[in-house]
């Protein structure tokens, strides 16, 4: 008999660089106020759902993003450094539009292809997905039958997505154009090793009117 685990992914909250579209990777950037009130979203709705862990990536976006959550599910979250962001090399706080304008031929291969032209520096797309499959893998094994928020990141989640649902890597861009910011995407994890997406970029709360 397989067991399935629902893990509800949810990219943090929105950061001080997400207006003007900055590679933010591994840097350490802050969350805005939205940003902030965002994760208090969060927090409500996992405290009116049924969730058993919370799981985040170590940067402190993922981790500031999931204490609502904890704090309303009184639980402790579990950390794992492989929920990382990819580290993005050149474009770390930078926009796409700043490197076309440097080097027009390479932003044109990303946009074609981002796993098999990622940016200079910038660590292999690949091996991001296969890391971040393999956390999420882990924490679905540790919590068989249960339900985890798994707070994390905008490329590596896509990555891991099209990873986990054999969809070729390098259409991540077109499949899943972004991930909202602190909104639930639903991924059921059998014992067996597949995987259904049930929901994707689900609102912790209603837009106002």
């Amino acid at each position: 008999m397989t067991t399935a685990t629902s893990l509800l992914l949810a990219r943090h909250g929105q950061t001080v660089w997400h207006a003007e579209n900055r590679y933010a990777g591994i840097s350490d950037v802050a969350l805005t106020d939205t940003g902030r009130a965002q994760a208090e979203a969060l927090g409500r709705w996992a405290g009116a759902h049924p969730v058993d862990a919370v799981w985040t990536s170590t940067l402190s976006r993922a981790v500031i993003t999931a204490e609502p959550a904890c704090r309303a599910l009184r639980i402790a979250p579990h950390r794992e450094p492989a929920l990382r962001e990819c580290d993005f090399g050149v474009l770390e706080g930078r926009t796409l539009a700043e490197f076309e304008a440097e080097d027009p031929g390479a932003a044109e291969a990303f946009r074609a292809d981002p796993v098999a032209h990622p940016f200079p520096g910038a660590e292999d797309p690949s091996a991001a997905a296969e890391r971040g499959a393999a956390a999420l893998r882990r924490i679905a094994a540790a919590h068989p039958g249960e339900r985890v928020l798994v707070v994390a990141h905008n490329t590596l989640l896509r990555l891991v997505l099209c990873t986990l649902l054999s969809i070729p890597p390098g259409e991540y861009r077109r499949v899943f154009p972004r991930l909202r910011n602190a909104a639930i995407s639903e991924l059921l994890m059998k014992s067996d090793g597949s995987a259904s997406l049930l929901s994707l970029n689900v609102p912790c709360e209603p837009d106002p009117a």
